[in-house]
């Protein structure tokens, strides 16, 4: 496997049409390079949502909590691809037949990237084994407790944007 900042992404418009390539060490420190992302948002049958905390060692928000999964699409991959293949590299979760419901897509962008996310939502009750490299711990958390820790330095700004985003689509 490359290095990380040797994978290749598309660049894309905002409708996510592709309009080039570039690494990700490029797409990275240039907000300009619009990439597609996915994120699925894990609950429990209970209704709490899964999240993990940041590996001390990432570019982007290391030790914050952020969504239950996140990643790149890589070039020429397909969006459930990727999806299925983040679920299962982070968290050790296979969707098998029950498919992550696809919620909205939107653009996030701050200081150094802009991203298309696509956002998913899947319920899972089993065995999570998530990626230690990646992962510092994983907890499943109330909404409401969610809900009361925003603004606090918790959270990435992305998860922030990202859940801002899911409690309107929520209504």
């Amino acid at each position: 496997m490359n290095d990380v900042g040797e994978e290749l992404l598309e660049v894309v418009t905002p409708d996510g049409d592709i309009i080039g390539k570039a690494l990700r060490k490029e797409v990275h420190g240039n907000n300009t390079l619009l990439h597609r992302v996915v994120h699925v948002f894990v609950f429990n049958s209970a209704g709490d949502l899964l999240l993990q905390q940041r590996a001390l060692n990432k570019d982007v928000a290391p030790g914050k909590w952020d969504t239950s999964v996140g990643g790149h699409v890589d070039f020429g991959e397909t969006i459930e691809a990727a999806m299925k293949r983040e679920m299962e590299e982070e968290l050790g979760i296979k969707s098998g037949k029950k498919a992550p419901v696809f919620l909205y897509k939107y653009i996030h962008s701050n200081a150094f990237e802009s991203e298309l996310v696509y956002s998913y939502s899947f319920t899972y009750d089993g065995q999570i084994a998530f990626n230690k490299e990646e992962i510092e711990s994983v907890k499943f958390y109330p909404i409401a407790e969610i809900e009361e820790k925003l603004g606090t330095e918790l959270f990435s700004d992305n998860f922030e944007h990202e859940f801002q985003q899911f409690l309107r689509y929520k209504g």
